[in-house]
């Protein structure tokens, strides 16, 4: 049995990507990057120091593990900006 491969149908699927992808990307970077996601992020990074206080570790080892958090985080956006 012979299969052919559906060249039509793979060039008509690489369009749709190539013509959605960038959206895609440039939606998620605009979010990353806009006040109200610094204003969460922020938030999140507070949150998640108060928390580990809050569950006895001690302040140095928390201020690290906090810095860690965000340093995470923005290297995920990052990714995604490479990307753009």
């Amino acid at each position: 049995m012979s299969e052919e491969i559906p060249v039509k149908e793979i060039a008509e699927l690489l369009d749709n990507v190539t013509e959605k992808l960038p959206k895609l990307l440039n939606g998620v970077f605009d979010t990353l990057y806009s006040a109200d996601s610094g204003k969460k992020m922020g938030q999140a990074v507070g949150g998640f120091y108060k928390e580990l206080i809050e569950s006895g570790i001690p302040a140095e080892d928390a201020l690290k593990m906090t810095k860690d958090y965000m340093l995470s985080i923005k290297d995920l956006a990052n990714s995604f900006s490479e990307k753009r």
